[in-house]
């Protein structure tokens, strides 16, 4: 062309793309965004949430035997008993727990709702019975319990957390898929009734602890509800008024509220428990004195392998032992909330919120008094502490976490993925032999459409 300039080769030059500035690539983000964006990632994926819960389950089951063997061998030798007593019987509740953990686990939605009204009739039975003389045992001053001969005994309030988790949330469930959760009558009744029902049956033994608990199962299912801030301020200011008379009105509960922050036993010793759960801490160091070398548990420490027990894990194990416990059920909570905010179901909304509010609530309430900072209110840190009563509901209801876990949409694809596909072998004779290309083609075809979906 005339007027361009030509190179050498008589040739018009090549036009080059001018160079744009290439952003950073992912080798030169920061680390610490990367590892964010790694956790979220795997955060967002569809089994972390059935991973969390079965993982922090069983860790913490598991350490709380070991720490319940270590923690209970002096109380036992001071009875006359075998060293590992109060450790077998933890053991075979264990054992139970956890065929009711895969019992719940495998049930479907529909039998869990259908198991909700006999839980409670059974729970209310039981809760009755404990006062009836001859058959209700006192424990501690409270008459909570129901001996089944020999050694066993069974704490039936224990259950009824459990009742009201199942019935509380069927209810809601019911009222809502005919949309009179709108009405604050519909939302109170029966709800509020039946759980100040098992509040009074619970409070007539004496056991304020257990109805603390109760109470906060009550407002979470409330929350969940979507009761108004009036509402659930009206309900609480009732409880709140009524556990200060019962507090007031109690003696052994007014000495407990002022031992609160207490660094020395006092006059008669009415802070002697809890200035020795601090002492225990403070001499456990960063990673402790080892395990079964504790010193508190000789003698010194009331209550060292139940309501204590998180006291002799921090003496044992020091800060990195308690902080693991801590991040175990931080963990839990967090699953459980997830499961109940990502579900469509409103049963198991309720359901799931419900027993994340019962597991947290009574580990916020155990550790709080073993540091000092809340009363002590007598509850066992869920699924560590002694006692076969707390173990058996409590591992069932994480089974009932494990299962609305597994019932998630994208879990339910990724666990279909997971699942072995056994083909038949190439030596097969007749039409299984031929059979067999056709069902491997359909298995891939499946497969291809899981992942279609972006499920991993």
């Amino acid at each position: 062309m005339p007027g361009s300039p030509l190179s050498r080769t008589g040739r018009p030059p090549v036009q080059r793309a001018v160079k744009r500035p290439t952003a950073p690539g992912p080798e030169h983000e920061n680390p610490v965004l990367r590892l964010y964006h790694r956790l979220r990632r795997a955060w967002d994926r569809p089994l972390t949430a059935y991973y969390l819960i079965s993982g922090a389950g069983a860790l913490i089951t598991v350490l709380g035997l070991i720490m319940v063997y270590s923690a209970s061998q002096i109380t036992a030798l001071q009875l006359s008993l075998p060293g590992s007593y109060f450790f077998r019987k933890q053991f075979l509740a264990a054992l139970i727990g956890a065929g009711l953990l895969v019992a719940a686990m495998r049930m479907p939605v529909k039998l869990h709702r259908a198991l909700a009204y006999p839980i409670l009739a059974g729970a209310v039975c039981l809760m009755i019975l404990v006062q009836v003389p001859g058959i209700g045992v006192a424990v501690n001053g409270n008459q909570n319990w129901i001996a089944l001969g020999g050694s066993f005994q069974i704490q039936p309030s224990e259950f009824g957390k459990l009742a009201l988790v199942l019935w509380g949330a069927d209810l809601l469930a019911r009222k809502q898929d005919k949309k009179l959760l709108k009405q604050w009558k519909h939302m109170l009744v029966p709800l509020v009734p039946a759980a100040f029902m098992l509040l009074g049956l619970i409070m007539i033994g004496g056991d304020m602890g257990t109805a603390i608990i109760l109470t906060a199962i009550l407002f979470g299912l409330l929350w969940l509800a979507g009761a108004p801030t009036r509402l659930f301020a009206g309900v609480l200011s009732i409880a709140l008024l009524l556990g200060f008379i019962l507090i007031k009105t109690s003696p052994n509960r007014m000495a407990r509220l002022n031992c609160l922050g207490a660094t020395d036993p006092g006059p008669g010793d009415a802070c002697w428990q809890a200035v020795h759960g601090i002492y225990a801490l403070a001499s456990g160091g960063l990673f402790g004195s080892g395990l079964g070398a504790s010193v508190e548990k000789w003698g010194q420490l009331p209550e060292a392998h139940t309501d204590f027990i998180f006291a002799v894990t921090g003496e044992e194990l020091g800060l990195a032992g308690t902080l693991s416990v801590l991040a175990l059920f931080a963990a839990l909570g967090y699953a459980g909330i997830r499961v109940a905010g990502r579900t469509e179901d409103p049963f198991v909304r309720y359901a799931a919120g419900g027993v994340t509010t019962w597991i947290t609530a009574q580990a916020v309430i155990n550790i709080g008094a073993v540091l000092g900072l809340l009363p002590i209110a007598g509850v066992p840190l869920p699924l560590f502490s002694y006692g076969g009563s707390a173990l058996l509901p409590a591992m069932f209801a994480i089974g009932l976490l494990i299962a609305f876990a597994r019932d998630e949409p994208g879990a339910r694809a990724a666990l279909a993925l997971r699942q072995p596909r056994f083909g038949r072998k190439r030596g097969a004779r007749g039409s299984a032999a031929k059979r067999s290309p056709r069902s491997w083609n359909t298995m891939r075809r499946r497969a291809s459409k899981a992942r279609s979906s972006g499920e991993r």
